[in-house]
């Protein structure tokens, strides 16, 4: 079964089963300034499960999400790390709960007809144990303990109580969050006898077991850390990787053996003159993240989301010299990307010729950048030979080639092979403390600014996105209807909000359009929320929207009026916000207008 075949199957296993099929959300995160990117299935769905209709008008939802994670970017090209993959999910807002999700995921993961038809005798699962948030989960246990039974299968060799860490889902220190039950699967072939909880512990650190699918029961929620309660409904969140799953049903033991890996790995192989299993790996995987997210519209550059596309075409740039690959051959392997996944994702098709002519584009300005560091290596290298300093000058030191990979992406090993032919020693030693020193800085990052996946819904945040609707309904209304959005990031101390405009704003300007959103707020009024037809929204003169293409087909628009009823903005969004204006602090002020890239201008502001 193909890993294609594994997706389509299983948005038809939940369509039978009342499901409304939605398609995949951004790569991009639409008003969820909290991430870089969707970095987990359920991150474009944070406003249904806590309460908001779903456009749809369905409370039964599945789809397959993009997703990227970099954190762990130095793992990939081991058996399972990966920047892009697919989160097959399935959603219950405030329907089933416990019952129907556990039966069925037992259902597609073991049914021949309908699933994937694995064997259960290699199925094992986890439910929580219990503290002092929740109690222990007897009911996913009994739900659990009838299905093996049935199955001929001893439960108490099958389900064992986990800890918190292990079998509670939290976004983080707000959202929603509760219980979950954890399904693994023996790779090995070898534990379909049964373990105990003991000898399951050893079998998953082995990975002689691997996670399978999860069952997230949300019916809790966290406020600043802490579970403050039951939320208003009960909901399903489940999550399966397809890659992984595809791994499985395939029986290969990485993933990248399965054939979302092998077509573009084929053509590699044939492009290249020099073996490395683990460059292919690293430019296969790249390669694919970096085709989505062009397609979803990121462009390289120095900051957010474009510094996570560039460093990965860079990385992948840098394996492919090592491999003896052409320069500008690269296209090659994008093209099959596209071919691979565009029946299922159709931007892929449309957005081909430019996705193709970013990546070769920023190859060329790579290698441009790789010949400065080489003229900065050589000249230090020069000041070496021509000084014959012992010691300090008889090897390149650690921060120059620090410098070197940081300012210029040298790759140390091509400092090592040109300070070689000059018989001089690299620092590697020295190198690699402060390469993981940088690294230990970066997963930091990472972690605060990936932390769950989530977007940040405490009350500032809240405002902090109304109040980019009030900003931007004031830049069109002083410079005109030439503005639109291009872009936002919000943090509980400020806004940053990037808009469509060839030239500087004065600063008498942004004094007008600061006095005007204040004006609103220290009005007040109620902000609403209608869902109507992308189409209709779309061909609505009075709708206010970007990225239509991120949308489903049906879509939530946001209206905020003043005291008299006359409204304000109106605008397509994904939420959330205050429900009137007058809780937002009483004063709004634009700190800094600047250019953020060709056409398009920022403006950072803060609630004082």
């Amino acid at each position: 079964m193909s890993g294609n075949e594994i997706r389509q199957r299983f948005l038809e296993f939940f369509a039978k089963r009342g499901h409304t099929i939605i398609p995949s959300a951004s790569l991009v995160p639409e008003n969820d300034p909290s991430v870089l990117f969707n970095t987990a299935g359920m991150q474009p769905l944070v406003p249904y499960l806590l309460g908001q209709p779903h456009p749809t008008g369905s409370k039964r939802i599945a789809d397959s999400q993009k997703c990227v994670r970099t954190n762990d970017i130095e793992e990939v090209g081991d058996n399972t790390h990966l920047t892009f993959f697919e989160m097959l999910g399935n959603w219950s807002l405030g329907d089933y709960f416990k019952q129907d999700a556990i039966t069925w995921s037992f259902e597609f993961l073991t049914s021949k007809e309908e699933g994937l038809g694995l064997d259960p005798k290699r199925l094992y699962v986890t439910a929580f144990a219990g503290d002092e948030n929740a109690p222990r989960d007897e009911e996913a246990y009994a739900i659990w303990k009838d299905i093996f039974e049935a199955a001929g299968l001893d439960p108490e060799k099958r389900i064992f109580f986990m800890d918190a860490d292990s079998n509670w889902w939290s976004p983080g220190d707000n959202g929603p969050c509760g219980p979950d039950s954890e399904m693994f699967y023996d790779v090995s072939g070898a534990l379909t006898d049964g373990l105990t909880r003991e000898e399951f512990i050893a079998a998953d650190d082995r990975q002689d077991v691997v996670e399978i699918w999860n069952d997230v029961f949300m019916e809790y929620e966290k406020k600043d850390g802490q579970v403050i309660g039951k939320l208003a409904s009960q909901n399903v969140d489940t999550g399966s990787g397809l890659e992984r799953v595809t791994a499985i049903v395939q029986g290969k033991n990485n993933v990248f053996e399965t054939d979302l890996f092998q077509p573009i790995i084929t053509v590699l192989n044939s492009l290249k003159t020099n073996d490395d299993a683990r460059a292919i790996r690293i430019i296969a995987d790249h390669l694919r993240a970096a085709t989505f997210l062009i397609a979803d519209g990121v462009v390289p550059s120095n900051t957010d989301q474009g510094y996570i596309l560039r460093r990965l075409l860079r990385r992948a740039v840098r394996q492919a010299d090592l491999l003896g690959i052409p320069d500008g051959a690269l296209a090659e392997p994008t093209k099959v990307i596209v071919e691979q996944y565009g029946a299922h994702y159709p931007n892929l098709f449309e957005k081909q010729a430019v996705i193709i002519d970013v990546i070769t584009k920023e190859e060329e300005q790579f290698r441009k950048t790789l010949e400065k560091g080489l003229f900065q290596l050589k000249k230090e290298l020069g000041r070496n030979l021509e000084t014959g300093e012992a010691v300090l000058r008889e090897r390149v030191r650690a921060d120059t080639a620090f410098n070197l990979f940081t300012t210029y992406g040298f790759p140390i090993e091509l400092t090592e092979e040109i300070a070689a032919e000059n018989n001089i020693k690299v620092d590697r030693a020295g190198f690699d403390a402060l390469m993981e020193e940088h690294r230990a800085k970066s997963r930091a990052g990472a972690e605060q600014k990936f932390k769950g996946g989530l977007a940040d819904h405490s009350e500032r945040v809240v405002q902090y996105h109304t109040c980019t609707h009030l900003l931007l309904a004031a830049l069109r209304h002083f410079l005109g209807d030439h503005v639109h959005q291009a872009g936002s990031n919000i943090t509980a101390e400020r806004l940053r909000f990037d808009f469509t405009h060839p030239e500087k704003v004065e600063r008498d300007m942004l004094d007008q359009i600061e006095g005007w959103v204040n004006d609103k707020i220290a009005r007040g009024g109620a902000v609403t929320i209608e869902t109507i037809a992308k189409d209709v929204a779309e061909n609505d003169t009075t709708i206010e929207g970007s990225f239509w293409e991120k949308y489903p087909d049906m879509v939530n628009v946001y209206t905020m009026h003043t005291d008299d009823g006359s409204v304000v903005s109106r605008e397509l969004c994904g939420g959330p916000h205050v429900a009137n204006l007058i809780t937002i602090p009483p004063t709004f002020k634009i700190k800094k207008e600047e250019s953020s890239s060709a056409g398009v201008r920022r403006i950072k502001a803060v609630l004082e």
